[in-house]
């Protein structure tokens, strides 16, 4: 009877070993830049090896408009204008594009203000990570741009200002 115990609590503890862990995660409160009022909350979820669930909200947008969103290269928001955070996150050295593998690690999608002057993005991007490693993002600056991104002009988009500034964070 022992035998089969020790053998039972073994099998559960080998189970317990081979679960999954929870999946990494981070977080950004975007803080307005000097002179702007805009301000939001951005969190990121690995979802695959190499892709990330990005939820952002953000409000005092221009209504209805378009604004440039990325990753940056530094977590470094101290500056007042965001240019602390220097340029995009580029690990891999690709050129500024729509968002997904063959871009800049830090392209992210457009935020899209509705006319009270919020926006909401949701999706998945492919070539970051939150886990360690080469193009993971936490430690890195998530800004938004005071401009729609072009996604062809080199190597920023020519987003404009930086309207909103934030550290992303492991949680």
């Amino acid at each position: 009877m022992r035998v089969l115990v020790v053998s039972l609590a073994a099998a559960v503890l080998a189970g317990c070993q081979s679960m999954p862990a929870e999946a990494p995660r981070a977080t950004a409160s975007l803080q307005p830049t000097k002179g702007n009022k805009t301000f939001g909350e951005a969190t990121f979820e690995q979802v695959g090896a190499n892709k990330v669930r990005v939820v952002v909200f953000a409000q005092n947008l221009r209504p209805n408009s378009e604004h440039g969103f990325h990753i940056h290269e530094a977590g470094d928001c101290s500056s007042g204008d965001g240019m602390s955070a220097k340029g995009h996150f580029n690990p891999l050295g690709k050129p500024h594009g729509m968002p997904g593998p063959q871009s800049h690690a830090g392209d992210l999608p457009m935020l899209k203000a509705a006319k009270n002057g919020r926006a909401k993005l949701d999706v998945e991007i492919e070539g970051i990570t939150v886990a360690p490693g080469q193009t993971s993002i936490v430690g890195r600056g998530l800004i938004i741009h005071a401009d729609p991104d072009d996604f062809r002009t080199q190597p920023t988009g020519n987003a404009g200002a930086r309207l909103a500034c934030g550290v992303i964070k492991a949680s």
